[in-house]
Formats: C-alpha cells, structure tokens, sequence
C-alpha cells in the first residue's frame, strides 16, 4: 500500500487549528441529529458477540491513541506484528486479537488520513497474507478523533471485514463484546463524544448481561476516555456518571428484576482506556466485592501527555477511592518534559508568524493617519520611553487607539481569545484565571512595547522616513519576527507555569513539543489461574526507518526497538465472592 510518511501533527499550527475546530463543531452537530450508531442498529438487528472461549489460552494485545506520526506509529506496530516478544525471559506471543482503545488516527478522520497514518504503516509492519491460516482480529473503539467526521471513514475500516495490515476486522458496530475462556468477557463501549451511551447500545449490551453472563462472568471493560481521572480534575465531568450508570444498570442489572440477582455476583477486573497518552494505574480497593485495575494505556503513537498532574488517590467507580500505583514517565521525568515549552518558539514556527502577523496587521491600522495629524510612530518616536515619557507615552498609544476602533476590537480580541484559552476545569481553579488574565496582558504590554521601541529605533535613532520603503519593510520583518519570537516565549512561560505549578494544560502544554517517547501497549494473558497484563513501554521510538520494500509494497527496517516492562506483570486470580 502506497502512503506518505507523515510527522507528528502541529497542533499548533493555525490552519490545523482552525481545521480541526471546524470538524469539531461539525461532528457535534451531527451527533446530535444523525447518530450513526443507532443507524448501525437498525440496520444489524443481530447481538453479535465474537466467540474466542475454546481456547485454553487466550492472548490479546491493547493499544490506544495510535495514528499520528511514523516514527512512533510504525515502531508500536512491528512490535505488535512480532510472532512473539521476549521480556525478562518469558516469551509473549503475540495477540490472537488487536483491540485499538480509542482515538485510530489523527488530527482527523478523513480517509487520506486513515491511509498516511494507520493502515499503511500497519500494512508495512505486518503485510497481509491470505495464507496465514492463523491471522488475528483487530477490533476498535472510536475516539473523539474517529467522530469528527461522523465515524464515516472508522466504519469504512473496521465493520466491512476489510484487513488492516494481516489483522481481520470483525466488528459490524463500533462497540462489541468478545467472549474469552474461562468466562471471562471483553466489553468496549462506544461513548460518541462525550455524548449518553445510546439506546440501541444498551439494549444490545443488557441483552449479553442477561442472557449470556453466569455468576462467575468476569468483565474487562473497554471505554475511550479515563473518566475516573477526568472527574478528579473537574467534579463536573459528565462521562464519570455515564460509565457508573452502564456498569450499574448494564452490567450489574441493578434495578432489572430479570436478571439483577444472577449478575450480582459479576466481577468487573480491568477497564482499559486511553485518551490520556501516557500509562497510569490505578487499583481500587474494591468494585463488586472484587479489586479492580483502573489502566490508561494511551501511549499507542500520539504525543505524550504528562503523568505528574495525577494525583495519588481518586474517588472512583461504586464511590471506592483507588490508589495511583504505577507512572509512566515517572513524575520527575514528566516535569522535566513539561519544561520543553520554554522552546515554544521553535517548536510552533508558524504560531510564532501568526503572532507576529497580528501585531503588524494592528500597527498597519494604528499608523492610518488622523486628517491633520502626524502618525502614532512618529509621535512615538519622539518621546523616550526609559527618560521619563511614560506617561506621555501611554497618553499618545490611548489617543491613537481612541481614534481607532477596529484596533481597539482587536485587542480586546486578542484579550479575549487568551482568556478563553484558559484551563479552568483542572488543576488550581482560581488561580488558574489569574494566570490566564496576566498571560493575556503581558501580551498586550508586549505588543505596544515593541511597537514603541521599532518606532524610536527606526525613526529616531536610524532616521529613518516613516513612509520610506526601507522603514516599512524593517518594521514588519521587526514585528514579525521579533514579536512573534516574544509572544511564543510568553505563550510557552504560560504553559510551563500552567502545567508545572497549576497542573493545568495537560493538553495544550504537552501538545507544544510532541515527545514521542514514552509509548506504550498491554499485553495480555487469559488462562485457567487468571487475567495477567503485561504493561509494555518504549521510551524512544526508532527514527532512523529505511524502505527495504518497493514504494507499492514498502517495509522499513530500522532500530533495535529497546522495549521494557513498565512495571511487574500484573497478575488477577480468580476471585469468588459467594
């Protein structure tokens, strides 16, 4: 399959902004009036479930947030294509099912997209091959990044039995539920953007609960999102409810009298997710009489998000509070990550031009002249700024803007816009504000500063004409550049004192540079003693790929991939609570 190598996505990049807060409200909209899910439905009245409970031994690998660049897309993929992995002398094999927990490509969802960044590195990692007579299955849950165009392109992929690289996909909804030896049941549910679980999804899972869990059923559960942890940031997160209200009234039967005894005794051992690109394990002292491991495992390819502003206990599901057991990165490495965003300027070139745009598109409109008035620069050049002309300074900027609405409008816009880009649902809340108002005003102060400083270096101290070609060039290769240089620094001060001290930003802040260190994937044994996840992390991805194929069929080699266990297997024995 012929794809394009793609980098890291820029988040920061304008126009990707701009694209991407267009899908954003776009897929929302859709959402709300045309829910594929409940499409999907009505069109496949069957309730499906994938039956894997012959087997003995049972092996499933579990990644997340995948889809983003090459490098750490493609190495997470020759390792899930290996036959097998070898970690402190025990051999894993590899999963006899794929299952993608959320978020399969990014920024979004177009089919192009999908192409670049999933299926062609999966297909070059792991070649299709008819004649494997023991392919594995791939199944997936959307992400909000799969939604963004409606889920059209995600169900395109993974419910037409089409191949990804030699993994089959199986699935004809976008959730599913697989049933594992030794009765144990993997569910993933599908949450369309923060959205209530839909009615068909319900029905279709509460059917599985009651006619098909036993006493002894044991639950892996499979959701997008960590809820548990978005409702430790912010008490108003919704998504926490929602998942308390599927285990409950789904799973546990609670309230349905037809099946609420038998699934009471139901043990719900692990929920995997991803949405937070990082590994973080929680472990709840009881759920449904039985310990549960709470795991984010979303380290499958996308940038790394910062584990330092977890905190060390949560409430969580059925009101039990868990207990932070394991990091990866650890906290110390997280923040010292955190500082890259004093490097803000270089990685965010084109936020840097669009700062520095802005400033020259307002001083364009401050420089028209008021009839039978000298321009805003040449008064400014006149006065000394650090010779006691503060205040004559201040007084000429507020009179030129005084005769200049649309660039009053744009600093109020720009006031505006870094205010409202403000983190206030995590982290220290009122602080938080206070943080976002200073960041908006210094960049205020720094525009007006440089605008007075190029007015007095190019017309009073070089002698320079205002109108001069040379002057004009100069002043906006000046603001271009050198305002833009200082605004990215203020903005990456602003996030690393967001995400260091207010433990806000986690997105924004680790978006900026793009680690693509410290991935990670679980891989996971069902036997007759129990479940055993094998939690396993890359900390540099491979950068140095070659084409070893054709550029039809492409095959990279590179590397060593240096993979590790992030912690301990962690072993769940059989529990009974009868």
């Amino acid at each position: 399959m012929k794809f394009e190598k793609k980098p890291m996505v820029n988040w920061y990049d304008p126009r990707q902004l701009a694209f991407t807060g267009v899908k954003t409200v776009l897929s929302s909209v859709f959402g709300n009036f045309a829910d594929r899910r409940e499409m999907l439905a009505a069109l496949d009245q069957e309730i499906q479930i994938h039956d894997y409970s012959e087997k003995k031994e049972f092996w499933f690998d579990f990644i997340s947030d995948l889809g983003d660049g090459f490098n750490p897309t493609y190495t997470l993929a020759e390792l899930l294509a290996r036959e097998s992995l070898t970690l402190r002398g025990k051999s894993l094999k590899r999963g006899d099912v794929l299952v993608m927990g959320g978020d399969e490509v990014y920024p979004t969802p177009e089919i192009i997209e999908y192409t670049n960044r999933l299926r062609g590195p999966y297909q070059a990692a792991f070649p299709k091959n008819e004649a494997d007579e023991n392919r594995p299955d791939v199944f997936a849950v959307p992400g909000n990044h799969d939604w963004y165009d409606g889920l059209t392109n995600f169900l395109r992929l993974f419910t037409q039995k089409r191949s990804l690289g030699n993994w089959r996909t199986q699935q004809s909804r976008s959730y599913f539920a697989l049933k594992l030896p030794h009765d144990y049941w993997l569910i993933a549910i599908d949450v369309q953007l923060n959205a209530d679980i839909d009615y068909p999804q319900i029905c279709y899972f509460r059917e599985i609960a009651k006619t098909h869990f036993t006493e002894a059923s044991k639950i892996i559960l499979c959701t997008s999102e960590p809820s548990w942890v978005y409702k430790s940031f912010d008490d108003k997160n919704e998504s926490f409810d929602r998942l308390q209200f599927f285990i409950d009234k789904v799973l546990f039967g609670k309230g349905e009298k037809d099946y609420e005894t038998k699934n009471k005794s139901i043990q719900i051992k692990a929920i995997l997710t991803g949405d937070l690109h990082h590994y973080a394990r929680y472990e709840t002292g009881k759920l449904q009489e039985a310990s549960c491991q709470l795991i984010t495992a979303g380290g499958g390819g996308a940038f790394m998000h910062p584990t330092h502003t977890l905190k060390p206990e949560i409430e969580s599901l059925g009101g039990e509070t868990s207990h932070l057991k394991k990091l990866y990165p650890s906290r110390q490495e997280s923040i010292r990550l955190s500082f890259l965003n004093l490097l803000f300027p270089y990685f965010s070139l084109t936020m840097l031009f669009f700062f520095g745009i802005y400033h020259v598109f307002t001083s364009w409109i401050l420089q028209t002249k008021v009839e039978g008035e000298t321009s805003l620069m040449e008064r400014l050049a006149a006065q000394n700024l650090f010779d006691g002309g503060l205040g004559e300074v201040l007084q000429t900027i507020g009179s030129g803007i005084s005769h200049h609405p649309s660039a009053l409008f744009l600093n109020i816009l720009l006031l505006i816009g870094l205010v409202l880009f403000t983190d206030t649902k995590s982290g220290k809340k009122n602080l938080n504000y206070i943080a976002g108002a200073v960041h908006a005003l210094l960049h205020l102060l720094n525009f007006y500063f440089l605008l007075w400083l190029f007015s007095y270096t190019n017309l009073q101290s070089l002698g320079l004409d205002v109108n001069s070609v040379e002057q004009i060039l100069l002043f906006i290769g000046e603001m271009v550049l050198v305002g833009g240089i200082i605004s990215g620094v203020l903005f990456g001060l602003y996030l690393t004192f967001s995400v260091v001290v207010l433990k806000n930003h986690i997105t924004e802040a680790s978006s900026s540079y793009r680690w693509e260190g410290y991935k990670n994937f679980l891989r996971i044994a069902v036997t007759a003693d129990g479940l055993t996840i094998y939690p396993i992390g890359v900390k540099q991805v491979v950068r140095n790929w070659k084409n070893t194929g054709t550029e039809e069929n492409p095959r990279f080699e590179g590397g060593p991939i240096n993979y590790e266990l992030i912690e301990d297997p962690i072993t769940i024995h059989h529990e009974t609570t009868r």
